[in-house]
């Protein structure tokens, strides 16, 4: 809004405001929420959309100068260009370094409209075998996935080649798709994020009839260790496995600031966060868990994933815990650190899913 007037349609998914001069500099949404654009929008109305190509875009401005930065399917690292009046000026293009050739889809699947990415391993070839499934979500508020930019599919692809098809699937509470699509997780944490991993995966596997849903496995990290985790807790009749990393498990226990925006106060809504947390599951588990977490991890305290392994071992419910010593809630910093934590994973998804 401009003087409390709107000057964006409804249809606009406004991202950030970058500046405010003559006109407002902008970046949003439309159509398709896996592309943010660049827009400027005059105090009466006029809008103008700034980037062209298919992508990721953000800018910058002062005065009549202003730098724009891509992303794209097209490359693995970021286009920045300069632009000053009618002229412009690539000052970098970063092109694939990683020597990863992404066996990318994107899809729109479901009677939601799920944004999805389906990565197969690199020269795969329809009918040429099953292929056992790995969701790879993040599923929560604020954060997407499924992008219209390269790096965000090295990840899935690197593990796609290990014999797995990938699937990323944005669902309700992710940005992009407007108020009534953010506010849709309101005090349903646990259902709806969870259901709609589970449609998205009987929807594209519906189109793609290599995925084999007798083996499927779940990753995650953060808010997707807790839908990681909630997956084979509530859901064994799809998911055989799943690595939680990071796992918010008790909901009274994360930051009340972003807790309370969600489910109220657990005073006044006690049942609901019962019912989006985890403890309680416990007896449930019927399949295999890998529980991960930094014990520095000033985010999402450690103090999560060990209520819930107490919970499971009061159960008597097999499950496996692996402590990060000095990892904070970002995972591993050092690179040969990391690159074994990946191994670790990888092989742990193998033996769990018979790869």
């Amino acid at each position: 809004t401009i003087d409390g007037e709107p000057v964006t349609a409804p249809d606009v998914q406004v991202r950030q405001v970058l500046d405010v001069a003559e006109d407002v500099l902008f970046t949003a949404s439309l159509d398709d929420p896996t592309q943010t654009h660049v827009f400027t929008v005059t105090p009466q109305g006029r809008q103008t959309q700034v980037t062209e190509r298919p992508g990721v875009h953000g800018a910058r401005r002062a005065g009549d100068t202003l730098v724009i930065t891509s992303w794209s399917l097209a490359q693995e690292g970021p286009a920045t260009e300069l632009r000053r009046g009618a002229a412009r000026t690539e000052i970098t293009s970063v092109p694939l370094a990683s020597g990863l050739s992404l066996n990318l889809t994107l899809l729109t699947a479901g009677e939601r409209d799920l944004r999805c990415a389906l990565l197969l391993p690199t020269g795969h070839q329809p009918g040429s075998g099953k292929l056992p499934v790995l969701l790879d979500p993040y599923g929560g508020p604020h954060a997407q996935r499924v992008l219209h930019a390269a790096n965000a599919y090295l990840t899935p692809q690197w593990l796609a080649d290990q014999g797995f098809a990938v699937l990323v699937a944005d669902g309700r509470g992710t940005p992009g798709r407007g108020p009534a699509w953010d506010r849709a997780v309101h005090q349903e944490f646990a259902s709806v994020t969870l259901a709609d991993q589970i449609d998205a995966l009987h929807a594209v596997a519906e189109g793609n009839p290599d995925l084999d849903l007798s083996r499927v496995g779940i990753r995650g990290w953060s808010y997707g260790g807790y839908l990681a985790a909630l997956a084979v807790l509530r859901r064994p009749d799809v998911f055989r496995a799943a690595i939680s990393g990071a796992p918010v498990t008790d909901l009274r226990l994360y930051d009340s600031f972003y807790m309370e925006r969600y489910l109220g106060h657990p005073d006044t809504n006690p049942e609901v966060y019962e019912r989006n947390s985890l403890i309680s599951d416990a007896p449930n588990l019927n399949a295999s868990l890998l529980l991960i977490h930094g014990l520095a991890d000033d985010n999402v305290f450690v103090a999560h994933t060990l209520r819930l392994s107490a919970a499971l071992l009061a159960a008597g419910r097999p499950h496996t815990v692996l402590p990060l010593s000095g990892v904070t809630h970002m995972g591993p910093s050092d690179e040969t650190e990391a690159e074994n934590f990946m191994l670790l994973q990888l092989n742990w998804l193998k033996h769990t899913l018979g790869v």
